[in-house]
């Protein structure tokens, strides 16, 4: 059923129609808010409340954008304020949700591949937390969630060339980052690699995969429309 029947029944009363909006979009939501916040119990949190807010004010929601544009809204809003409240910047460590459950997926259960991803994974990951909150929300929506740039300016009530700019301004802050963090150009390589592999597999519609999206992200050529 279309997201906007599940709305209009939701409004209706119909307890069900949430439960299967909640469902299909809960694994986006909490991918974002990990993203953003690096942390497992705030991305849950910051999940369970978008839900609960979208839940309570459902009749506000006038049908003006799709309902998945409004609840990203929500969750934003909400992992930013976490953010401020912390009043502190993200700090990798080994055990990141975000880097073991992308190796988890990403290297295919070879060990040998994990190890070589880790080392790519932590140094981008470390690039993209230094990025100032717009842009590594830009970047969240765009690459990691595979917005469109018109739906992410929907999103952050901006417009498509702005979104444009930002990911422009990501990427020349990222590669300033890894050139003081990089003593060799092996991970680099490896992305490079990994940006090929996505350009084959892009017919193909297969799922966003951390690597890819990163490569993406430092190789701009192929970086303009990812929705």
């Amino acid at each position: 059923m279309e997201a906007s029947a599940l709305v209009d029944a939701a409004k209706n009363g119909d307890p069900g129609a949430f439960d299967v909006l909640t469902r299909r979009y809960r694994p986006r939501i909490f991918a974002l808010a990990l993203h953003l916040t690096g942390s497992r119990s705030e991305a849950d949190d910051i999940t369970q409340d978008a839900f609960l807010r979208a839940y309570k004010n459902i009749d506000r929601f006038e049908g003006r954008s799709e309902f998945f544009t409004w609840l990203y809204r929500i969750a934003l809003n909400r992992a930013l304020n976490v953010r401020r409240d912390q009043r502190r910047r993200i700090t990798m460590s080994l055990d990141d949700p975000r880097l073991t459950m992308a190796l988890a997926v990403d290297s295919g259960g070879d060990p040998r591949r994990a190890i070589e991803l880790r080392e790519t994974y932590t140094i981008l990951l470390r690039a993209f937390d230094a990025l100032s909150p717009l842009l590594r929300t830009t970047v969240a929506l765009t690459l990691l969630q595979g917005l469109s740039y018109k739906e992410a300016a929907v999103v952050l009530d901006t417009t498509e060339g702005t979104i444009a700019w930002r990911v422009h301004e990501a990427r020349r802050k990222m590669h300033e980052a890894m050139n003081k963090m990089l003593k060799d150009p092996t991970p680099v390589e490896r992305l490079r690699v990994a940006e090929e592999n996505r350009r084959r597999r892009e017919e193909e519609r297969s799922p966003r995969t951390l690597e890819h999206a990163l490569a993406t992200l430092v190789f701009p050529k192929t970086g303009a429309s990812l929705g």
